[in-house]
């Protein structure tokens, strides 16, 4: 099994870092602004990523598997690409000299192939958003996000 991880310090409380995890109104501000479901334990949360003229790039479903509040996050991937039904990605939140460290792993690909690398670069500019958004209250998400090859 392949694991895609990061850590990034957010200059802000756990709770706000939180809500930008665990709320559609959070994940559209950093990850995909096209967001719906059930943010609940057992819920199913869906993403979809398009261009910025409408055309669709992906589509992937989350359940929720875990939320330990402002601490833990975990959901696993039940629909979309092959590569990414039946991971799981984590968040985990810890207050360290006035900032959040979140440490973020997409975990559990049956093997490091292409696609990998390409969402190992993109998770990492949506963590960027995600510290942009929990600072400033403007994040980058899709289709306004970093572009880093010819897959998006």
């Amino acid at each position: 099994m392949v694991d895609i991880l990061h850590r990034i310090g957010i200059k802000a409380p756990a709770t706000q870092v939180y809500n930008a995890l665990t709320t559609l109104e959070g994940l559209a501000h950093w990850w995909t602004e096209e967001v719906v479901g059930d943010g609940k334990i057992g819920g199913k949360i869906e993403f979809s990523f398009r261009t910025k003229s409408g055309e669709l790039l992906g589509r992937m479903v989350m359940e929720v598997q875990e939320l330990g509040e402002n601490k833990d996050v975990r959901w696993r991937c039940v629909e979309g690409p092959a590569e990414w039904v039946g991971t799981d990605i984590t968040f985990q939140l810890s207050e360290q000299e006035n900032q959040t460290i979140v440490l973020f792993g997409h975990r559990n690909w049956r093997e490091a192939v292409e696609v990998t690398y390409h969402c190992s670069m993109k998770w990492a500019t949506f963590l960027l958003s995600l510290r942009e958004y929990v600072e400033t209250g403007k994040g980058k998400p899709s289709p306004h996000d970093l572009k880093i090859d010819n897959w998006n």
